[in-house]
């Protein structure tokens, strides 16, 4: 039988929720959780996130270095979950902002923003003319 969304099942429904949403998007720890325990699950987290999104943009996360892991998850904490892709799109400009892209990173961004459009907000997509071109070489 159900308890339906105001019983046990609803709680725990609820209580999961801001458990993944304080690990992943930055929301406030929830109650009943140890602090120390959701720091190092929210750390392992981003350090997976760093990963990926260092196999989407191998050239910034070769000219960050060793630096990578700990610039990465530093730009990414409290910020949701967006994928490999964006995550790395973020890192991409925070190094730009702080004067930190070697010259292999500044290609592979500008290579991306020939292609795709990102405002920081929404999903990459691609420009107009990268549109034009795919659809003139079919």
């Amino acid at each position: 039988m159900n308890a339906g969304a105001n019983g046990p099942a609803g709680d725990l429904a609820a209580r999961q929720a801001a458990l993944v949403a304080a690990l992943v998007d930055g929301a406030p720890d929830p109650p009943g959780f140890a602090a120390d325990r959701l720091a190092a699950t929210r750390e392992a987290l981003l350090r997976k996130r760093s990963g990926q999104a260092a196999t989407a943009w191998p050239l910034l996360a070769a000219g960050l270095g060793p630096d990578w892991a700990r610039f990465a998850c530093s730009v990414l904490a409290g910020r949701p979950v967006a994928g490999a892709l964006r995550d790395g799109w973020d890192v991409a400009l925070a190094a730009r902002a702080a004067g930190r892209l070697t010259e292999g990173a500044r290609r592979e961004l500008a290579d991306r923003e020939r292609v795709l459009r990102y405002d920081g907000v929404r999903p990459p997509h691609r420009r107009p003319i990268a549109r034009l071109r795919g659809l003139l070489r079919r």
